[in-house]
């Protein structure tokens, strides 16, 4: 009987835990519906008055990217403002071919009386963090705005962003994500699904009411007094955005959040560019748990409400582990349920799980309403969305959980690039994309053998206990071994 109170008692921590991110995530909901009522009244600059326009570096780390720094040279040239209080770095840490190519096009952009430059690194020192802290030191601009090289921002970008600067509270302005080919494929619609819950629910619910946020990487202002001043660019963790974002916001810098200006971006569309961002994400999440929770919880200046959430922001990506744990556990719990009448009882914590799913339910479809609209065909379209999303995000526990582990463990490893393909239809094809990662990892495998195992799980349906089984997981396990199936497949047959 140890080992199946063990069990329980990991499973029923694991369900908790979920439901307490689903409450802050509802709570985040009420944040979001009360700040669409509100009017921005945040004061900014009024350019047409010369003596307030700000000087603006432009700041765009690459590393390899062969394949779209033409578009993006091309698309950074484009922007509107004046040319004598505006200079472009190119932080090129490459080591392809890209390097005398991306040097050419520079050059022709130069002769058009822009101020670029093309900084060049001896080493990767620091990766990105390293990069943006050098371009920092010699950057001429008071508000430094960066772009990472699969982003297109719209011509007016820097007007609709530099303005709210004239707050001289306000450390950093972030605006949302766009995504050019949302529907290439099954995979980058459920991304963009992901990231728009990012940047509406999570952003502004947090935003609005003074919580943290974080700056995003890219298609963001920095003023450069706030990072000096917040300790500058750390390369310690695999997301030195969330980082420096939660040191300058402890340091009292507000953010500004900009849910109605988009930048456009490029999602990954192979399943291995996907793994490799999703890897650097959540271990970098649990990397700035370690490093920033102590921080916030013994902080004067901090309210309550805010640490709480502060805190499940940064374990964030510590629900992979929760739900992996859950899925796991799942089947021996079916079980165990039916083998032990006098521990029936306990399994009232299974509603934990179905509440949690109704309450992201919920959530969702208020920001998936605000992008498409209401009504039936479109609620019925969310429902197809959602339980695809819910599938493989489930899919993906494994990967992400062995990233969350690493993280909290403080497992050293590179900063691994997301490889560009600049494919916006189903036109364009990735397959000799020569940063493409050949070989699946040994995980892969492993998601095979969840997928059988969850495909037991349906079978167990209809064989335990005595009374004719038990489908009360049915639905959670089909869940799981589409969502397995479909990483473990895409992971094998697209070769990447």
């Amino acid at each position: 009987m140890v080992l199946e109170y063990a069990i329980i008692t990991v499973y029923s921590v694991a369900l908790i835990l979920i439901f307490m991110y689903a409450l802050a995530q509802l709570n985040l909901l009420f944040n979001y519906v009360s700040a669409q009522r509100k009017e921005d009244t945040c004061p900014k600059f009024n350019f047409e008055n010369e003596e307030e326009i700000p000087f603006v570096t432009i700041q765009l780390p690459v590393y390899n990217e062969m394949y779209v720094m033409e578009r993006l040279l091309d698309n950074i040239a484009k922007l509107e403002y004046p040319r004598e209080k505006l200079e472009i770095q190119v932080l090129d840490d490459s080591t392809d071919e890209s390097v005398k190519t991306t040097a050419t096009q520079i050059e022709k952009i130069k002769q058009t009386g822009l101020d670029i430059q093309h900084i060049r690194r001896t080493n990767r020192q620091g990766f990105k963090a390293g990069a943006l802290k050098e371009g920092l030191a010699i950057a001429k601009g008071q508000y430094v705005a960066i772009f990472d090289a699969d982003f297109l921002p719209e011509s007016d970008w820097l007007l609709r962003t530099v303005p709210y600067f004239k707050n001289p509270e306000v450390g950093v302005v972030q605006t949302r994500w766009g995504h050019i080919n949302r529907n290439y494929s099954t995979l980058t619609k459920i991304q963009a699904f992901a990231l728009d819950a990012h940047f509406t629910l999570e952003q502004v619910g947090r935003n609005s009411k003074g919580h943290f946020i974080n700056f995003n990487g890219t298609a963001g202002i920095w003023r450069k007094e706030c990072i000096i001043d917040a300790g500058n660019w750390e390369g310690d963790t695999l997301t030195e955005d969330l980082d420096l974002s939660y040191r300058a916001q402890l340091k009292n810098w507000k953010f500004k959040y900009l849910e109605n200006v988009k930048t456009p971006a490029e999602l990954p569309v192979i399943i291995s560019a996907a793994r490799s961002q999703q890897f650097r994400w959540n271990k970098g999440g649990a990397e700035n748990f370690q490093k920033m929770a102590r921080r916030v919880i013994t902080s004067k200046n901090v309210s309550v409400k805010t640490k709480v959430h502060s805190l499940l922001h940064l374990l964030n990506s510590s629900m992979f582990l929760m739900i992996f744990l859950v899925a796991v556990l799942s089947i021996p719990m079916l079980y165990i349920k039916n083998e032990y009448a006098h521990l029936k009882s306990y399994f009232y914590m299974m509603s934990f799980f179905v509440i949690s799913t109704i309450i992201f339910f919920i959530c969702y479809w208020f920001m998936f309403k605000r992008s498409y609209g209401g009504g039936f065909k479109n609620f019925i379209r969310y429902i197809g969305t959602f339980f695809t999303f819910f599938s493989i995000a489930m899919g993906f526990s494994l990967h992400n959980t062995i990233a969350v582990i690493e993280g909290h463990f403080g497992k050293k490893s590179e900063f691994v690039r997301t490889p560009k393909f600049n494919i916006k239809s189903l036109q364009d094809t990735w397959k000799n994309n020569k940063y493409i990662r050949k070989k699946p990892s040994i995980n892969v495998i492993i998601e095979g053998l969840l997928t059988l195992y969850f495909g037991f799980g349906m079978y167990s349906a209809f064989v335990v206990g005595d009374q004719g089984g038990d489908f009360g997981l049915f639905p959670f396990h089909l869940m799981l071994f589409i969502g397995f199936g479909y990483v473990f497949c895409k992971s094998i047959f697209s070769k990447a």
